[in-house]
Protein backbone atom coordinates (compact mmCIF):
# COMPACT_ATOMS: atom_id res chain seq x y z
CA UNK A 1 0.00 0.00 0.00
CA UNK A 2 1.46 3.34 -1.05
CA UNK A 3 0.55 6.17 1.32
CA UNK A 4 1.29 9.80 0.53
CA UNK A 5 0.27 13.29 1.58
CA UNK A 6 0.35 14.49 -2.03
CA UNK A 7 -2.50 14.23 -4.52
CA UNK A 8 -0.43 12.24 -7.02
CA UNK A 9 2.19 9.50 -6.92
CA UNK A 10 5.20 10.15 -9.11
CA UNK A 11 5.55 7.49 -11.78
CA UNK A 12 2.11 6.02 -11.10
CA UNK A 13 -1.24 6.60 -12.75
CA UNK A 14 -4.35 6.88 -10.62
CA UNK A 15 -7.07 5.23 -12.67
CA UNK A 16 -9.83 5.02 -10.05
CA UNK A 17 -10.78 7.08 -7.04
CA UNK A 18 -12.56 4.96 -4.47
CA UNK A 19 -13.25 7.47 -1.73
CA UNK A 20 -12.59 8.51 1.82
CA UNK A 21 -10.81 6.10 4.17
CA UNK A 22 -10.01 6.66 7.80
CA UNK A 23 -8.59 5.11 10.89
CA UNK A 24 -8.65 6.38 14.43
CA UNK A 25 -7.76 5.52 17.96
CA UNK A 26 -8.51 7.09 21.32
CA UNK A 27 -5.76 7.04 23.89
CA UNK A 28 -5.74 8.00 27.56
CA UNK A 29 -2.90 9.04 29.77
CA UNK A 30 -2.17 6.86 32.77
CA UNK A 31 -1.09 7.63 36.30
CA UNK A 32 2.45 6.31 35.83
CA UNK A 33 3.06 8.52 32.81
CA UNK A 34 1.42 11.49 34.53
CA UNK A 35 3.66 11.26 37.59
CA UNK A 36 6.80 11.07 35.44
CA UNK A 37 5.53 13.86 33.18
CA UNK A 38 4.90 16.11 36.19
CA UNK A 39 8.45 15.53 37.40
CA UNK A 40 9.85 16.10 33.91
CA UNK A 41 7.83 19.30 33.63
CA UNK A 42 9.65 20.68 36.67
CA UNK A 43 13.08 20.30 35.07
CA UNK A 44 12.07 20.82 31.44
CA UNK A 45 12.71 18.82 28.32
CA UNK A 46 10.82 16.37 26.20
CA UNK A 47 8.23 14.19 27.89
CA UNK A 48 9.22 11.04 26.07
CA UNK A 49 6.40 8.92 27.53
CA UNK A 50 3.81 11.16 25.84
CA UNK A 51 5.85 11.32 22.65
CA UNK A 52 5.82 7.51 22.47
CA UNK A 53 2.10 7.38 23.34
CA UNK A 54 1.24 9.73 20.48
CA UNK A 55 3.61 8.03 18.02
CA UNK A 56 1.99 4.66 18.78
CA UNK A 57 -1.46 6.21 18.35
CA UNK A 58 -0.51 7.66 14.94
CA UNK A 59 0.83 4.28 13.77
CA UNK A 60 -2.34 2.51 14.89
CA UNK A 61 -4.48 5.12 13.12
CA UNK A 62 -2.48 4.65 9.90
CA UNK A 63 -2.84 0.87 10.12
CA UNK A 64 -6.61 1.15 10.58
CA UNK A 65 -6.83 3.54 7.62
CA UNK A 66 -4.87 1.06 5.48
CA UNK A 67 -7.20 -1.76 6.54
CA UNK A 68 -10.18 0.42 5.55
CA UNK A 69 -8.61 1.06 2.13
CA UNK A 70 -7.81 -2.65 1.62
CA UNK A 71 -11.44 -3.55 2.39
CA UNK A 72 -12.47 -1.23 -0.44
CA UNK A 73 -9.96 -2.75 -2.87
CA UNK A 74 -7.54 0.20 -2.99
CA UNK A 75 -3.80 -0.17 -3.48
CA UNK A 76 -2.84 3.39 -2.51
CA UNK A 77 -3.99 6.29 -0.35
CA UNK A 78 -3.36 9.88 -1.39
CA UNK A 79 -3.81 13.22 0.39
CA UNK A 80 -3.32 11.67 3.84
CA UNK A 81 -3.88 13.96 6.80
CA UNK A 82 -3.95 13.68 10.59
CA UNK A 83 -6.12 15.42 13.10
CA UNK A 84 -6.54 15.14 16.82
CA UNK A 85 -9.24 16.10 19.27
CA UNK A 86 -9.86 15.89 22.98
CA UNK A 87 -12.58 13.37 23.73
CA UNK A 88 -12.56 14.07 27.46
CA UNK A 89 -9.99 15.26 29.96
CA UNK A 90 -6.92 13.07 29.59
CA UNK A 91 -8.18 11.32 26.41
CA UNK A 92 -7.41 12.24 22.82
CA UNK A 93 -8.42 10.84 19.46
CA UNK A 94 -5.91 10.63 16.63
CA UNK A 95 -7.56 10.36 13.20
CA UNK A 96 -5.75 9.54 9.96
CA UNK A 97 -7.71 10.04 6.75
CA UNK A 98 -7.15 10.20 3.03
CA UNK A 99 -8.48 9.25 -0.39
CA UNK A 100 -8.32 5.58 -1.40
CA UNK A 101 -7.34 5.05 -5.04
CA UNK A 102 -6.28 2.37 -7.47
CA UNK A 103 -3.01 2.92 -9.29
CA UNK A 104 -1.27 1.25 -12.23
Amino acid sequence: MIITTSETIVGKEIYQTIGLVRGSTVRARNIGRDIFATLKNLVGGEISEYTKLLADAREQSIQRMVEDAERLGANAIVEVRFTTSAVMQGCSEILAYGTAVKIK
